[in-house]
């Protein structure tokens, strides 16, 4: 029989590479059609009609695009539409999420010390913020359609704020910092699938039908992809953020994600200026500077307490500290990995737990089983190089400990 965890392993590399495939498209394209919208030269007189034109040179070809404000004279048979980038980024994000979070509640979502929520708890408050996140999003979107759009984007980056504590407030920091990023995503989607594309399939309707369209579907449409422009450097950087603790491993981790969506504004404010052709302020980048200074500062709060409370062990947890050749197991971890994965590393050059995984204590090594019998029992990617010389003997006592705690 297939090592189950081996195979949950492969899992979640297969969901992990599709998801980052996908969503390489849908930024990919994104940031395309921002830059190509903001860099149309709109100051011609165009015997198409069209809003603007440009020409681009790629792959050893020229390109001549035309945008129009609604659509051409004659609607072409062979549309082609922008969506399943999005759509697919989405499914896998959230299937990604179910694998790791959802399946793993017990060790990656939930933290006692934060909140001793249950697992159905724990996942039912997961998918019910991120189906209020869009509903919050569009009803702000809707009452400020007609102000100000400097009003609503301060709107939303409050909400984001307070969704930032709210998470920290209720999940281990590793899953605060990547529910935050879901959640952004979700809006990112949402405006996608609820806005942007019914907006103009109405218009595409309108037009096959003889109607002259409605030019608020395209200006709703293109409020929603200017956020989604904003958006994206955040959202990538908090997905990356689970395997950086100075990120997510201290008391100031929210803060650093609301400071991090300010990043994100000041970089594309910069991008988005310079392919308008009106300028390069270039003092976006000392704001950015300044932010990155700060959000390291913050990072250097202690990370790890000496005060902290032992970690509560659950019913998995205490499969693993109970199994067979448990005292076996946690001698050789102390032995093999805890110089690095501790409070306080003993190897020269590290000053934190690499990833924030500590490895000193029964209920930390059982919180980390199967990292351990994967990386160390079943591979040698631990420790690195081998560098503290761990035996295979050593390996099999991990795999037999593991298969002894889940019965295969």
């Amino acid at each position: 029989m297939y090592d189950l965890a081996a195979m949950g392993a492969w899992l979640e590399f297969a969901v992990r590479w599709l998801h980052v495939i996908t969503a390489i498209a849908w930024i990919g394209s994104s940031f395309y059609f921002i830059a190509l919208d903001l860099g149309l030269h709109r100051d011609r007189n165009l015997a198409s009609g069209a809003d603007g034109e440009e020409w681009q040179v790629h792959g050893g070809g020229f390109y001549h695009i035309q945008k129009y404000l609604v659509a051409p004279s004659s609607m072409p048979s062979d549309l082609v539409w922008f969506k399943w980038e999005s759509y697919w980024t989405w499914i896998s994000g959230f299937a990604l999420l179910t694998v790791v979070y959802y399946f793993g509640a017990e060790f990656y979502l939930v933290d006692p010390n934060v909140a001793d929520l249950a697992t159905w708890q724990a996942v039912s408050i997961s998918i019910a913020s991120l189906v209020l996140g869009w509903v919050v999003y569009n009803t702000l979107c809707k009452v400020f359609v007609a102000s100000n759009q400097t009003v609503l984007m301060v709107a939303l980056f409050v909400v984001l704020v307070i969704m930032a504590y709210f998470y920290t407030s209720v999940f281990s920091g590793r899953a605060a910092m990547l529910h935050l990023g879901a959640f952004t995503a979700t809006i990112m989607t949402g405006n996608v699938a609820m806005i942007i594309i019914p907006n103009q399939k109405i218009v595409v309707a309108d037009l096959i039908a003889g109607r002259t369209p409605d030019a608020q579907y395209g200006k709703i449409a293109k409020q929603r992809s200017t956020h989604n422009n904003y958006l994206t450097l955040p959202v990538i950087f908090l997905m990356l953020s689970n395997h950086y603790p100075l990120a997510f491993a201290t008391e100031y981790n929210w803060i650093i994600a609301s400071l991090v969506f300010l990043m994100g504004v000041t970089i594309r404010h910069y991008f988005n200026t310079m392919h308008a052709r009106k300028g390069q302020p270039t003092w976006t980048w000392l704001a950015t500077a300044i932010l990155f200074i700060l959000i390291m500062w913050l990072s250097t709060a202690p990370m790890f307490r000496a005060d902290e409370p032992e970690e509560a062990q659950g019913e998995a947890a205490l499969r693993f500290t109970q199994a067979e050749g448990f005292d076996h197991v946690y001698d050789i971890v102390l032995g093999r990995c805890s110089m690095c994965h501790a409070s306080e590393p003993g190897w020269d050059g590290l000053y934190w737990a690499p990833k924030g995984v500590r490895l000193e204590t029964e209920a930390q090594i059982a919180a980390n089983a199967r990292a351990i019998y994967l990386q160390a029992g079943l591979g040698h990617a631990m420790p690195p190089a081998n560098l503290s010389y761990m035996e295979e003997s050593e390996r099999a006592a991990i795999r037999d400990w593991y298969a002894a705690a889940t019965g295969s």
